[in-house]
């Protein structure tokens, strides 16, 4: 029974530390826009989208969100609702710490030698470089924030609806269909707050997008996890193999029993 309690409990921190590190490391990476086509080595494409010339530009954290998310369906497949929404808000609350850290990181008076070190590679004021790339907006974070935890809820809504209806079958349909609907919404949560609301109702100095620009961005960047989502679900089995080697059948078999019947 010790080695019973001890394998599921390994099983949480991994799955739960690696859940909250991608989802830490999303948050700071997401100030660099890269572009896809470039970084593959082919020319920008530049396609219309509600009136909106758009190529495929997209934040470095978009690298790492789909793994957050099939982290999710993993956690939700053995420790269900109560296990997600607990790393959920502990990833969030964590994100807020570590936002809070790095703003009070920006107000200390940099040491006059450090600010200037730095101009030989070109950087005249590592100051203004350290504030620029730690210093995300108020809005985005929040919009971040805020998109993360809507999207871990109806990622793990969506997920027990289709297992209850179709039960061990078809992992595919639950872990990628649950990560499809709750990407979608993710995708434009963040950029309704951060970019079209939020500068309508706090001044930022940023002109708010207008509501193509918003639907457009939105929909490239739902394009990209659309089919990051189909790409890992071959991720998924091999993950869940591992898994099950690693806790052995009867135990897997509890466990996910224990975490659809749950209700809380």
């Amino acid at each position: 029974m010790k080695q019973t309690f001890d394998r599921a409990g390994i099983l949480f921190i991994i799955l739960g530390g690696f859940f909250i590190a991608n989802a830490l490391i999303a948050e700071f990476i997401g100030i660099k826009i890269f572009q896809l086509e470039s970084t593959l080595g082919f020319e920008p494409l530049h396609w219309k989208i509600f009136d909106q010339d758009i190529s495929l530009q997209y934040t470095a954290g978009v690298l790492l969100w789909p793994v957050v998310f099939v982290m999710t369906d993993l956690i939700n497949e053995y420790y269900g609702m109560r296990g997600v929404r607990l790393l959920s808000m502990l990833a969030a609350g964590l994100i807020a710490y570590a936002f809070l850290m790095v703003f009070g990181a920006i107000a200390l008076e940099p040491a006059a030698w450090w600010r200037i070190n730095y101009q030989s590679a070109g950087i005249e004021d590592m100051q203004l470089a350290f504030s620029t790339v730690f210093g995300q907006g108020l809005l985005i974070i929040i919009g971040s924030l805020v998109a993360f935890l809507i999207g871990q809820l109806i990622d793990v809504w969506v997920f027990h609806q289709i297992k209850k209806k179709t039960g061990e079958k078809t992992l595919w349909l639950r872990a990628t269909g649950s990560t499809l609907i709750s990407q979608l919404i993710d995708s434009f949560v963040v950029l309704f707050i951060a970019f079209y609301l939020g500068p309508r109702l706090v001044s930022t100095g940023a002109s708010p997008w207008s509501f193509s620009l918003f639907l457009a961005v939105g929909l490239n960047n739902y394009v990209y996890k659309f089919f990051m989502a189909i790409l890992l679900t071959p991720v998924i089995y091999l993950a869940h193999y591992i898994i099950e080697r690693f806790l052995g059948k009867h135990l897997a078999s509890q466990l996910k029993k224990q975490a659809l019947n749950a209700h809380t």
